[in-house]
């Protein structure tokens, strides 16, 4: 009775682990797809950048006088927020994407 338990613990358990990488593996394609599409804006204007995404939601500056533009919205009832760091030339310098897939 015991060794039976054991046995379906271990198949529970094995099923449950398997599960998980997969559920990791999907979030991981996403995540780098969605840099991908991101990192493609690296070194164009702000005004590609507005063109293909629109208007920001929020914008704000830093001490060193760049630009932050935030691009809000919710999939699935999760936030996403992608931030875009645009020097003083007006040229996408970096990216921070969160909760977006």
């Amino acid at each position: 009775m015991k060794s039976t338990k054991l046995f379906i613990l271990i198949i529970g358990l094995t099923l449950f682990n398997v599960g998980c990488q997969t559920v990791k593996e999907k979030t991981d394609k996403l995540i780098d797809k969605e840099n991908k599409n991101l990192s493609s804006f690296i070194n164009k204007s702000e005004e590609n950048l507005k063109i293909s995404l629109g208007e920001p939601d929020a914008q704000t500056m830093t001490d060193e006088g760049y630009h932050i533009l935030f691009y809000k919205n919710k999939k699935f009832g999760i936030s996403c927020e992608r931030k875009f760091e645009i020097d003083e030339s007006g040229t996408v310098i970096g990216f921070n994407s969160k909760g977006c897939f």
